[in-house]
């Protein structure tokens, strides 16, 4: 089966941003397939194709790649939206686990961007949308583990974006704030939880509590994404609500000093 609609590839796309992006993009007119690890779980949604997917596997991202090319004909839009939360101070999160988080957030990323690629550029077309975090340009406390993954994500779609132009391609950045998904609860804890640091993690972890209450609804980060997929001069990023793009401005304008303090401000440390 082909369509005439742009093929959109959504990773992630049964629950939270995964889902309101899927949405987002049928209603601006895409076809969708979107990507679970458990198809078998997943609510219909009017639009979406559902395909298994685990991308920690190389395998399955070429088997999903594959299954969009033969049933649609094409992938014109990817959106890397799968990923894994982790909470814990770094001395705390054991390198298994540390592997563990990349494996998801940035070798994922990696496998599904190496299986698009060829296709994309044989179509001398196309765009890969890595949803990021407004933790991949600011430090976050208890979170060193998921920090580093997103950090790793703005690097390499930076990096990747000026290979692939040539070719038709842009790899862009989507960065959300605080986003209403229940990040925090599903966010993997401290694999050794160390005495020394209970205090302020226990601290630290309700203030991401109220934060991710009292933060954006998925559809404003699934806004974001349809601009950056429907851009007529796509930007290399793009903010996803106030709070993100307010971020942006602290970390690009205030000095060291005054940057360092309102972190410690926020997360409610010491000193």
């Amino acid at each position: 089966m082909t369509t005439d609609r742009p093929v959109a590839l959504v990773t992630g796309a049964s629950s939270g941003i995964g889902k309101e992006t899927a949405l987002a993009l049928v209603a601006a007119g895409f076809t969708v397939a979107g990507t679970s690890r458990d198809t078998s779980r997943v609510t219909p949604l009017d639009g979406v194709t559902f395909l298994g997917l685990d991308v920690a596997s190389d395998a399955s991202a070429a088997a999903a790649v594959q299954e969009v090319n033969e049933r649609f004909g094409r992938i014109d839009v990817l959106i890397n939206n799968a990923g894994v939360g982790s909470m814990g101070a770094a001395e705390e999160t054991s390198v298994e686990h540390a592997r563990s988080v990349f494996d998801t957030n940035v070798f994922g990323v990696m496998r599904m961007v190496n299986e698009v690629l060829p296709h994309m550029r044989a179509q001398r077309r196309g765009r890969i949308i890595n949803i990021s975090s407004v933790l991949g340009f600011l430090p976050q406390p208890y979170m060193a583990a998921y920090a580093a993954s997103k950090h790793a994500i703005e690097g390499y779609t930076e990096s990747l974006d000026h290979e692939i132009r040539d070719h038709g391609v842009r790899a862009l950045i989507v960065q959300p704030a605080y986003t209403r998904t229940g990040f925090e609860a599903n966010s993997a804890k401290p694999d050794t939880p160390l005495h020394a640091y209970a205090k302020q993690r226990q601290a630290v972890d309700r203030v991401l509590a109220e934060a991710v209450r009292d933060g954006d609804a998925p559809a404003v980060v699934a806004q974001a994404v349809v601009t950056a997929a429907t851009d007529p001069k796509p930007k290399p990023r793009y903010t996803a609500g106030p709070l993100a793009a307010r971020a942006r401005v602290l970390r690009r304008l205030a000095p060291a000093g005054v940057f360092d303090k309102q972190i410690r401000k926020m997360n409610r440390l010491a000193g």
